[in-house]
């Protein structure tokens, strides 16, 4: 017979899951849309002045990349912890395939990172809201893979927390509205 809580199966092979946003988003005023549009143009018209203005193109690709993801909140999913790996996103990684994991801070969220064996080495970015869920993920995949409190930064990470120190902080205002 099979177990039912809700009309809703239960897997046995599932430790612990959480919800969470498929990536870190903070929700941005128009200013700094103003701010991807000036450098972008001060970007162009360098290029144009050089004479490649074929590289304008891609210029105005991540102007566009950059506009979609700040005004398009994520979708939330279900990240789910088994007894074998990780599923997320419709994608499974078993812990034979894993190497070790790390936390670390995005905007108002947790991010786990989840870093394979080689010869791959790709990197698993997972969001984490609460800070007991953090306890919890550490404490459960301690047991399979090997936690860093102090990871290692690639160029990459490094170049990519570089330009996130560069973006404009501005405080979202609401409009009140008074009666």
């Amino acid at each position: 017979m099979i177990d039912q809580v809700d009309d809703k199966l239960i897997n046995p092979q599932v430790i612990f899951s959480w919800r969470a946003p498929i990536r870190a988003y903070k929700k941005r005023s128009a200013g700094v849309l103003r701010f991807y549009i000036a450098v972008a143009l001060l970007l162009s018209l360098i290029v144009i002045f050089f004479g490649d203005k074929i590289l304008v193109l891609p210029i105005i690709a991540v102007v566009f990349l950059f506009y979609v993801l700040t005004i398009t909140p994520p979708p939330t999913i279900t990240n789910t912890v088994t007894k074998f790996g990780i599923e997320t996103a419709g994608n499974t990684y078993r812990f034979e395939h894993l190497s070790h994991f790390y936390f670390s801070k995005k905007f108002d969220y947790y991010m786990l990172v989840i870093v394979s064996r080689a010869p791959y080495l790709y990197h698993i970015y997972l969001v984490v809201k609460e800070e007991e869920t953090v306890q919890k993920l550490i404490r459960l995949l301690s047991e399979h893979l090997i936690y860093q409190e102090h990871p290692h930064k690639t160029i990459t990470d490094k170049l990519t927390d570089f330009l996130t120190r560069l973006m404009p902080e501005e405080p979202i205002t609401k409009d009140v509205v008074e009666v």
